[in-house]
């Protein structure tokens, strides 16, 4: 399975459970009663990293709707919303950040989110956000224009890494750590020779000729990348 946007569906969209994937606690208490009190959402969950929330959607039903924040201590970068669109494709995902840099958020779109809100926007600019994902569209911030045309090399490096399916992408965040296939085998339970085929797939679903490579495209996705060079 690879990454692909979440159209924006003209049929209204259910949105009453939520999951926040945010490392604030104060920040993810208050969300939480805006979403409820505000938004009209039933049930809302919180998680502190990426990992967690993974785990979350794995071991319950989805939710519908994920609210994630970029800057999370297990990522560097917009990997988390591949990872997590990877985990749950069904789900709708609203970014909330306080990285609002239009290269940014168009490379967050890209990468299959249906809304950006900058992190401390007032609780009427959730609402909206809810209100519009719920109509089918997508939500962006008032006065937000698209980067210049011509993707930058971190957006090429979003787009190339939704390519992945969800196994690929964990085996290559292992490599980036520095694991070999004999450790990536024993971490994920399966055997080397299948580590073996993945990394093959990987490298070339990513244009790459080699581990290195690969590992440059995935450090290409993170922020530093995404952001435009200051004069």
């Amino acid at each position: 399975m690879t990454v692909a946007p979440l159209p924006a569906d003209p049929a209204a969209r259910v949105l009453a459970r939520a999951l926040i994937v945010d490392d604030h606690p104060l920040f993810c208490d208050a969300l939480s009663m805006t979403l409820k009190v505000v938004a009209g959402l039933t049930q809302v969950e919180t998680v502190g990293r990426l990992d967690e929330a993974v785990a979350r959607l794995d071991a319950a039903a989805h939710p519908d709707l994920v609210v994630l924040d970029l800057n999370l201590p297990d990522v560097d970068g917009l990997d988390g919303l591949v990872r997590l669109r990877l985990a749950a494709p069904d789900v709708a995902v609203l970014v909330v950040s306080s990285l609002a840099d239009p290269r940014v958020i168009g490379a967050a779109l890209q990468a299959g989110a249906l809304g950006f809100v900058p992190k401390h926007s007032h609780r009427d600019v959730y609402r909206a956000a809810i209100d519009a994902l719920r109509a089918g569209r997508v939500w962006l911030p008032e006065g937000f224009e698209p980067a210049a045309p011509g993707a930058s090399a971190g957006e090429a490096a979003v787009a190339r890494l939704g390519l992945l399916t969800r196994q690929q992408a964990r085996i290559l965040q292992l490599i980036c750590e520095g694991k070999l296939n004999k450790q990536i085998a024993y971490d994920l339970n399966i055997a080397e020779t299948t580590v073996k085929a993945h990394v093959t797939a990987i490298m070339r679903k990513l244009g790459v000729l080699s581990r290195t490579q690969a590992v440059l495209i995935a450090k290409e996705a993170r922020f530093a990348s995404l952001m435009p060079e200051s004069g």
